[in-house]
């Protein structure tokens, strides 16, 4: 019997993580979640400043663009935006 789900992120608990479409979401749970998101320490933009603003609508077209996912944890309950594209290499189809 074989796996379906892919291999869990670096960052992620082990099972349980789901994507989800960001437009399932009201436009308030989105903003909330991309303001979180970009609000987050670690997060690099190189030696530019932007605002809050732009930094939503930066991560936004990615969600829009597909290049970005968003993924939720039932066990933690949190919200984590991804590169699609890692997602893909670590074997999510999405």
């Amino acid at each position: 019997m074989t796996n379906d789900f892919p291999p869990p992120l670096d960052d992620a608990p082990d099972e349980g993580v789901i994507a989800v479409p960001y437009q399932q979401l009201s436009r308030e749970a989105l903003d909330a979640i991309l303001e979180d998101f970009v609000g987050r320490e670690g997060t690099d933009y190189g030696d530019y400043q932007f605002s809050l603003a732009d930094k939503k609508a930066q991560v936004l077209a990615q969600l829009e663009s597909g290049q970005a996912t968003l993924l939720f944890d039932p066990v933690q309950q949190t919200c984590h935006i991804e590169m699609t594209q890692v997602l893909k290499q670590h074997g999510w189809h999405l």
